[in-house]
């Protein structure tokens, strides 16, 4: 099956950690990208001596599916000094263009699901895919009254991505709990939910529940490891836990 490559173009950018960027495209080519939260595009460049490479990315978009494919292109970058992607995204300006494919991947919330509880589980830019499926677990509060727990991993406060809008969305939504796991820093004023420590060690206290949980695990390959044990000592079968592990690359 063909690769269809397709042109985006930066419209805007912010800084969301010291070292990552929330970058926003639209496809240049006129047409929409249709998506399923939690998948990714791949980035296409060449190194300095020409060589072809690519990056992958999960779509941080925020969209109502039900309104049909949108325009907006969302994703977050880290920064990685020496990196090959990070001189592509860095030497970007507004209006300017990269080659992307996709989108691809399986990491989404399935239609068929019948469990009462999410456990959403990420490290570093791997909370990114959870930012997408709001919309979607919304949805699935509303229709199905199912709860959704987020862990996620992060050094200091400075480095929780996103962190502003999962906490106001789990103040809108009873049924969402927002839990920022610290390894080495805590907020000034922290919420009760905040921990200081690695995502895993929290893992136990939500009580995985194979009759009622699905758990989705994204970000550092470690962290995935480590969770995936956690989880099938709980009981949880192999589908019922759902990986996607972001390897560093240059």
């Amino acid at each position: 099956m063909a690769i269809i490559h397709f042109p985006l173009k930066l419209v805007s950018r912010r800084m969301l950690a010291p070292t990552v960027a929330h970058l926003s495209f639209v496809r240049d080519d006129g047409q929409p990208l249709d998506f399923i939260p939690g998948q990714f595009v791949q980035v296409h460049f060449q190194y300095a001596d020409g060589t072809a490479t690519k990056r992958s990315y999960s779509l941080a978009t925020i969209h109502d599916h039900a309104l049909g494919p949108g325009e907006a292109v969302e994703i977050a970058v880290s920064y990685v000094a020496g990196g090959a992607a990070t001189a592509l995204f860095e030497s970007l300006d507004l209006d300017g263009r990269i080659d992307a494919s996709g989108p691809y991947g399986r990491f989404s919330l399935m239609p068929g699901d019948a469990n009462k509880r999410y456990l959403l589980i990420g490290t570093g830019t791997g909370v990114t895919p959870y930012r997408a499926m709001l919309p979607q677990i919304e949805k699935l509060i509303s229709e199905r009254g199912i709860e959704v727990v987020l862990l996620f991993g992060a050094r200091t406060p400075v480095e929780l991505l996103y962190g502003d809008e999962f906490r106001a969305f789990a103040d809108a939504h009873p049924n969402f709990r927002f839990v920022p796991c610290f390894s080495r820093e805590l907020p000034a004023d922290p919420h009760a939910d905040v921990r200081h420590g690695y995502v895993q060690q929290f893992l136990a206290e939500f009580a995985p529940d194979p009759g009622t949980d699905i758990a989705y695990l994204c970000g550092n390959p470690n962290m995935v490891d480590a969770c995936f044990e956690t989880l099938k000592g709980f009981g949880l079968p192999v589908p019922q836990i759902r990986r996607e592990k972001y390897v560093s690359s240059k």
